[in-house]
């Protein structure tokens, strides 16, 4: 299947499947897309029962797709460009505390959470595998996902802190996962786990991944400033984001980081100064809209992953269980803050209770773990991952806006 070809069957299915939701289901966007494709990969998966479908044809196509390469390499800096582009930094700046908080030390203390409850599960079912293989599992599924929660949160109309507070945390807890990840990677391709090692890697590509978007948003900012031409300065921003993050990536400093960074610049650093008002409102509903785009294209190749998932009765245990572990990390890691410094965050424990729920899995966690080195241990990490998303877009992001209404009926 060339490029072409398969471009043209993700956009037909995201189209079918938004038209089908809004016109009959009424799910918030991804949610719907989630399920619908999620529905059509469990008719693939059961066709040979009892429909002739070229099933295995249909399972290499995905496979020969190379998902992690394409969410990691290409649509994850345009989504979080997008994100922080839309993002308004005053407000974030508000909430600066609790998004700081969960996003680098709540990341961190997730990620070791999640491996030790995860080590002892795998220990139970008797199955082999490096206690660093379940920090990568910790790393990769602590990052959170709030693209299909924002639009509940603010249809139901919650203290505007909780969404600033989710939308800063999941912006920076991304670029913090993939830093994470890729650095226990790097140190279990080494033969073993160091601690200074890892460190090293650590602020490498954290460090370098925001000062490299604090220059990427400063050149742009020059550039935009020095003209006025809309359609220049949509292309301008469109090369910042495509040679900016292939050019971090390449030299091993975040790109995750790096686009957030340029993003809240781009849309938050004298904005005025840099662009008309026509330029601005051109730009942001340009990106509003490839936002909207690429994430239909997203929900759909993660429910494909489906399709090229091998199951067994014992690793399917596994991923249950650990959709258990994943929510009661998310609850410690909210809740041991909000309780030893409520203060600092200045959170009710109905605020702390919704932003634990909200804590979403998408996208990224499934890309990471696909990205992993064919192993045993890959498709256990995968299936476990994937239950954990399955939940989070179904259950948790129908059920967010009914915890979201209880909160604001007490205020």
């Amino acid at each position: 299947m060339n490029i072409y070809l398969g471009l043209t069957v993700l956009i037909c299915l995201s189209a079918g499947f938004a038209y089908v939701n809004r016109r009959f289901l009424k799910l918030p966007f991804v949610i719907g897309l989630f399920l619908l494709s999620t529905l059509l990969s469990l008719v693939v998966i059961s066709s040979k029962l009892w429909l002739h479908l070229p099933t295995d044809e249909i399972k290499a196509y995905i496979e020969l797709a190379d998902i992690d390469n394409i969410v990691l390499n290409y649509l994850l800096g345009f989504l979080l460009f997008a994100g922080a582009l839309h993002t308004n930094w005053n407000n974030l700046k508000e909430q600066i505390k609790p998004i700081a908080t969960f996003a680098l030390g709540g990341v961190l203390l997730s990620t070791v959470i999640i491996a030790s409850l995860f080590y002892g599960l795998i220990g139970i079912f008797h199955l082999e595998i490096d206690f660093t293989y379940c920090l990568i599992f910790g790393a990769l599924i602590s990052p959170t996902d709030p693209i299909a929660v924002l639009g509940i949160l603010t249809k139901a109309k919650v203290p505007k802190k909780l969404e600033y507070t989710i939308v800063g945390e999941s912006l920076f807890n991304d670029g913090v996962g993939v830093v994470v990840f890729i650095a226990l990677l790097d140190t279990l391709n080494t033969g073993s786990f160091s601690f200074s090692h890892f460190g090293i890697l650590f602020i490498q590509e954290a460090v370098g991944g925001i000062l490299m978007g604090l220059v990427l948003g400063y050149c742009l900012h020059l550039l935009l400033k020095s003209i006025d031409h809309y359609e220049t300065e949509i292309l301008l921003t469109l090369a910042f984001v495509m040679a900016g993050y292939t050019f971090c990536n390449y030299i091993h400093i975040s790109g995750a980081l790096s686009m957030v960074v340029m993003g809240l610049m781009a849309g938050n650093f004298r904005q005025k100064i840099a662009m008309s008002d026509t330029t601005q409102e051109y730009v942001h509903k340009f990106w509003e809209l490839l936002d909207v785009v690429l994430n239909a294209i997203l929900f759909i190749l993660i429910a494909f992953v489906l399709i090229v998932i091998d199951f067994n009765a014992t690793y399917i245990m596994v991923g249950l269980i650990s959709v258990v572990i994943v929510l009661l990390s998310r609850m410690l890691i909210v809740f041991l803050p909000h309780r030893a410094f409520p203060k600092l965050l200045k959170l009710t424990d109905r605020e702390a209770g919704i932003i634990s729920w909200g804590g979403l899995r998408g996208g990224l966690s499934l890309a990471l773990v696909l990205s992993l080195p064919y192993s045993e241990t890959k498709n256990i990490l995968l299936i476990a991952t994937y239950f954990c998303v399955l939940f989070s877009i179904i259950v948790q992001g129908l059920t967010i806006e009914k915890l979201a209404k209880r909160l604001t009926k007490t205020h």
